[in-house]
């Protein structure tokens, strides 16, 4: 199974039961709705768990030759996102809050639901890292923190004990946006309840970006994706590649192919935009696509994980 633009991946969360709300902000985005966004990923996370364990048993993870407690500590993990879920709706109260939506995860085999998991949880901590400044209220913003922090812990033991890669990228993580986020999500998103739209914020799920199973830092590649109706497709166009804190950005010719910068390693998120110096909601033409550029201990590149 082949993941580019597929989730996953859980913003923000946490609340304190009983905390009032901040009023609305100058962009109209409520911490309600902060919440209820959050809330929704968490039920994406919490569903992948409990639907890749029931459908891989504990032989079938003997047979992908696996030790026998990987699967015991994926079961510790389905607990945290079902406590997440809890949490959250606890912390919302008698307010609305979303349901579950319906999911294709796609994992087929052992292999598939732990690669998609070290994609979920990486993107995890992305969204929460990026959903903190959207977050007025000090004690949601407290909660949140201690759950990226389990997020992360998940993400570096998948990535590493598990998948035999490297449990972290840069020196820091890469925030991203609620959009961003929507969009990754968005991909393996069937459909979900009507009434969950009206508590969320506005939301736009960006055009899917994919790009070659064996795209290495260095190697030239054709990128793929289909223009937004009505989106201008003319204009000169660049790839973001986001990496932490750092984004680069390389002009893309018509031909839809560039050459990966060389200095890139780790998770890296790539996004087609209109704008050579800005990469945001504005500027975003398609993606963000998750990337993952293995690096083993020396630091030297390894064959491309994801």
């Amino acid at each position: 199974m082949q993941f580019t633009t597929s989730f996953i991946a859980f913003c923000v969360a946490a609340v304190v039961s009983g905390s009032a709300l901040p009023a609305k902000r100058a962009n109209a985005v409520t911490d309600v709705q902060v919440l209820n966004f959050a809330l929704t990923l968490e039920h994406l996370e919490n569903t992948f768990y409990a639907q890749g364990l029931a459908k891989h048993s504990a032989a079938d993870f003997q047979n992908a030759k696996l030790p026998s407690w990987v699967r015991g500590r994926f079961e510790q993990i389905m607990k945290h996102e079902s406590t997440h879920v809890s949490f959250l709706e606890t912390a919302l109260g008698e307010r609305n809050y979303v349901q579950p939506c319906k999911y294709n995860f796609g994992d087929n085999s052992v292999k598939d639901f732990v690669d998609f998991s070290g994609m979920v949880e990486t993107v995890g901590t992305s969204a929460y890292t990026g959903a903190a400044q959207l977050i007025d209220d000090k004690d949601y913003l407290t909660a949140a923190a201690s759950i990226l922090a389990t997020e992360a812990r998940q993400t570096a033991w998948v990535n590493s004990a598990v998948r035999g890669g490297a449990p972290w990228s840069t020196s820091f993580e890469t925030p991203l946006g609620v959009n961003q986020i929507y969009t990754i999500a968005s991909s393996v998103i069937t459909s979900c309840p009507s009434g969950n739209a009206k508590l969320l914020p506005p939301l736009t799920a960006f055009p899917a970006l994919t790009l070659p199973a064996n795209t290495m830092p260095g190697k030239n590649v054709k990128l793929a994706y289909k223009p937004a109706k009505g989106a201008k497709t003319d204009g000169e166009k660049y790839v973001a590649f986001i990496s932490g804190l750092t984004t680069v950005f390389v002009p893309l010719p018509k031909s839809g192919r560039v050459t990966i910068p060389k200095e890139l390693y780790g998770v890296v998120f790539a996004m087609v935009t209109n704008n050579g110096t800005v990469a945001d909601d504005s500027t975003t033409l398609a993606g963000p696509a998750y990337l993952n550029f293995g690096f083993g201990s020396d630091g030297k590149a390894e064959a491309f994980a994801i």
